[in-house]
């Protein structure tokens, strides 16, 4: 048994802007991220002392390991082990 509304009718309110097409989800292009993931340990390989002032050290923590789990989770681990290593040499310098 359905429920009237306020107006006696039984039907209930569709979505007030319809379902609308689908949106396509968005799938990275792994190579682009490679290229990045490897621009940034490349920087990071080459310096001798932190080559980053604070606000690129906040971000390259922040969004490396997002990019890298882009990527399948052995290739991440992987790229994350290598940032996390060059990292740790470059705030000991």
């Amino acid at each position: 048994m359905s429920q009237s509304d306020l107006f006696g009718t039984a039907e209930s309110q569709g979505d007030l802007f319809g379902a609308g097409p689908a949106v396509p989800r968005w799938k990275p292009d792994p190579d682009k991220v490679r290229r990045r993931l490897e621009r940034i340990l490349a920087e990071a390989r080459g310096a001798e002392t932190m080559p980053w002032d604070w606000s690129k050290q906040s971000l390259y923590q922040t969004i490396f390991p997002q990019m890298a789990r882009l990527l399948d989770a052995d290739e991440a681990a992987q790229y994350c082990f290598q940032f996390e290593r060059e990292w740790k040499r470059l705030k000991a310098a």
